[in-house]
């Protein structure tokens, strides 16, 4: 209640990127403070044992995962972890450092509770990350996923060797690696979400992660809301022929449909991509489609809209093993990812489960091909 007064007094009035360094920074320097991160991962992370997942050969104390975009640099993943989030994902990362797209450049849409962002992959590069997670290497923390991108001017032909050098600079330190082809930010980039462009990408980036030590790593791939159902298909079609680990469904929209706020408001929040609450039946669309095409031979993470446990839990139940979010806490506040967990938890209990693997997928029926059909489809 505290926060939703500040919020609607103060932080809506005030520029969006500095409150978030202002409040990111706060945070870290609190966690910073011996013993209070783990005195708040006690208090506020997933301690539910119906919420105990097991994907990517890691066991997730919960299935609720921060979305990449809040800490682009991996400057306090145990701070935010505290919070009560099962697990973070940094990024996105690009091979060099680049300043991203000029401010302002994040604005909100409070009637529709969302975040139009056209950060553009500000981000200190590979290498210094490399470095910041080297010395956090071995600490206490979450389950860490890094989430890679394309430098803005790296041509587009070149776009294999900028997202490999990325993967090998960063495969010691993750838990997970994505492969980002979706932000609207970045001239060209969502172009890459073709099959016939994604394929050398990925496959330079599993060769990375082997030349790194890492060929085990699990690999995913973040998909956008606006591809056309038969790219939707195609992806999942390519993720069964490459057997990648996971697909994040779904990145930001450039969609205006639908919104509650004024003509005015959503022109002054300018271009770029579309976070938060008029996301979610769109996502939800994109995960059942994916779900129907691979069923449960690839793991899916649901992310986009989701505000509430019952959010969360239509995202399980449509097939996804994890739910991130990040919009979600900008509105909800810092106790929101205890909220979500202490909510789901809540509901697996209500629907009859002992634990929440057994409610992924529970709605959709199991439509997806047989392994060798898919094979000879994509053969």
């Amino acid at each position: 209640m505290f926060y939703q007064i500040l919020f609607s007094s103060v932080l809506r009035h005030l520029d969006a990127e500095t409150i978030h360094k202002v409040s990111f920074g706060a945070l870290r320097c609190a966690a910073a403070v011996p013993g209070v991160a783990a005195a708040a991962e006690r208090v506020l992370g997933p301690r539910e044992p119906e919420l105990t997942v097991h994907a990517f050969g890691r066991e997730f104390p919960g299935p609720l995962g921060l979305a990449a975009g809040f800490d682009k640099n991996a400057e306090g993943p145990r701070a935010l972890g505290a919070l009560g989030f099962g697990f973070v994902e940094i990024g996105t990362v690009t091979a060099q450092p680049q300043s991203g797209n000029p401010r302002p450049r994040l604005a909100r849409l409070v009637k529709d509770r969302a975040i139009v962002n056209r950060m553009g992959f500000n981000n200190e590069g590979s290498a210094l990350v490399a470095e910041r997670l080297h010395h956090r290497r071995g600490g206490p923390g979450p389950i860490l996923g890094i989430n890679i991108g394309k430098t803005k001017v790296t041509p587009e032909e070149e776009a294999e060797g900028d997202y490999a050098l990325s993967a090998r600079r960063l495969a010691p330190y993750a838990d997970y690696m994505v492969v980002n082809v979706s932000s609207p930010n970045t001239p060209g980039l969502r172009d890459l979400q073709s099959v016939g462009r994604l394929r050398p990408i990925l496959s330079a980036v599993r060769g990375a992660l082997a030349d790194a030590g890492r060929p085990e790593l699990p690999l995913l791939v973040k998909i956008a809301p606006d591809l056309a159902d038969e790219d939707v298909d195609a992806v999942a079609d390519l993720a069964l022929e490459l057997g990648l680990d996971g697909v994040i469904a779904t990145n930001t929209t450039v969609s205006r449909a639908g919104l509650a706020s004024s003509p005015a408001e959503v022109e002054a929040a300018g271009g770029g991509g579309l976070s938060g609450t008029p996301l979610k039946d769109r996502s939800l669309e994109v995960l059942r489609r994916l779900r129907a095409r691979v069923g449960d031979r690839v793991t899916l993470i649901a992310v986009g809209g989701i505000d509430t446990p019952e959010d969360a839990w239509a995202r399980i139940r449509a097939g996804a093993t994890l739910v991130q979010g990040y919009t979600g806490m900008i509105y909800g506040g810092p106790l929101w990812p205890r909220r979500i967990h202490r909510g789901l938890a809540r509901l697996v209990r209500a629907a009859g489960y002992t634990s929440i693997a057994d409610a992924v997928g529970s709605e959709v029926p199991d439509t997806a091909p047989a392994a060798g059909a898919a094979e000879a489809a994509t053969a």
